[in-house]
């Protein structure tokens, strides 16, 4: 069991996500009502399910309403992209989670990685931006290391690992080449671990290769973890503990 204070912690660092392909206006009020009351640092949705969740959010405790643009295969083009970042950001968005054109990436074509990236940057404005380098799809270490690298030039807030809509999502592997990029680019860039964290000590486990690789405590100002499983188990472990 791990101890209260720990568990307190992690619940701070949870984006609760809930990303259903079948998704319909009932069963995603269901779910909002079935979710278990905890400070977490975000909830993100589709965009279609933004009004229901601010509306729920009024209610509960503060957070920060995320959701997720060029999702999930990362393949519109820049200008549709950032189409659906400004109608988000007008919809009440305060963070936008879009997946880098890692295809684009493992063709070698960085330029038009970069253009995108800036591009996505600029119509990002002040809001938080999460670029999700889907680094299940990533065949070498080399290409983890370059789509974080990018992220970060980019202007990645965090760079995170998954969509959740592949095989792989996060791995060990994965998320220290990505850490070890953030710490060597000595910028403030977080990172969000997303894809398969389902268990709290898997959770616990990422915190601490974070701190052990940036040097820092890990806050939601630097670290989050995509939760919806994952949401469940830390609500009852602290309920136990």
């Amino acid at each position: 069991m791990t101890n209260r204070l720990r568990l307190q912690q992690l619940a701070k660092l949870l984006d609760i996500t809930r990303l259903q392909d079948n998704e319909t206006p009932a069963t995603f009020l269901q779910w909002l009502k079935d979710l278990p009351t905890m400070p977490a640092a975000a909830y993100c949705v589709y965009p279609e399910f933004m009004p229901s969740l601010i509306n729920w959010s009024e209610r509960q405790l503060t957070m920060a309403i995320a959701t997720v643009v060029n999702f999930p295969k990362g393949e519109a083009n820049a200008d549709i992209v950032c189409e659906q970042i400004q109608r988000s950001i007008l919809g009440g968005a305060t963070e936008i989670d879009c997946v880098l054109p890692y295809k684009a990436l493992l063709r070698g074509e960085y330029g038009a990685v970069k253009h995108f990236l800036y591009d996505v940057r600029q119509a990002s404005k002040n809001t938080v931006l999460k670029i999700i380098i889907e680094s299940g799809e990533l065949v070498t270490a080399q290409q983890v290391a370059k789509a974080s690298e990018l992220a970060i030039e980019g202007g990645a807030d965090f760079v995170k690992t998954s969509t959740g809509k592949v095989a792989v999502g996060v791995t060990e592997e994965a998320a220290r080449i990505m850490l070890t990029v953030i710490a060597a680019s000595g910028k403030n860039v977080g990172f969000k671990a997303s894809g398969g964290v389902r268990s709290v000590e898997q959770a616990v486990g990422l915190v601490q290769l974070f701190e052990d690789i940036t040097g820092k405590t890990a806050l939601n100002s630097n670290m989050r973890i995509g939760a919806s499983a994952l949401a469940y188990d830390v609500a009852n472990q602290l309920k136990a503990s």
